[in-house]
């Protein structure tokens, strides 16, 4: 069962990759990188945007599609947790302006064929593509 739900995983993973490379070659998004020799298990598919505007514009378009696709997370020293219990200290170079760019798709184990089909022509529908 393990192995099913992997293979099912990746195959959605590498759905998404093949569909958007031509945007990350092109320079509008970044995907995931797997360094050469390392193997991953799909255990989810992000992209990001060029800054934070894009980003909530996608959002938007996706959820008037009908999907939900989550920015990825909110630094800890921005969670209330974090300004409560924790402590930045230096300058926040990246990981603000990172995590504001990090958008992430649909993937899960029954995702089924048509559901995968149905984020990839709303991604690639995307009028910032243009």
């Amino acid at each position: 069962v393990a192995d099913e739900i992997n293979e099912n995983r990746l195959k959605t993973w590498n759905t998404y990759w093949n569909a958007l490379k031509k945007y990350a070659d092109n320079g509008k998004i970044s995907l995931p990188t797997i360094p050469d020799g390392c193997v991953h298990n799909a255990h989810m598919f992000y992209i990001k945007l060029r800054d934070l505007g894009e980003r909530t514009e996608l959002i938007k378009h996706l959820t008037e599609k009908g999907i939900s696709a989550p920015f990825h997370y909110i630094p800890l020293h921005s969670s209330a947790a974090g300004q409560k219990f924790g402590e930045f200290r230096g300058e926040d170079v990246y990981t603000t302006k990172e995590s504001e760019r990090l958008m992430r798709l649909p993937l899960f184990y029954n995702l089924e064929e048509e559901q995968v089909e149905h984020v990839v022509k709303s991604v690639l529908s995307y009028p910032g593509w243009k």
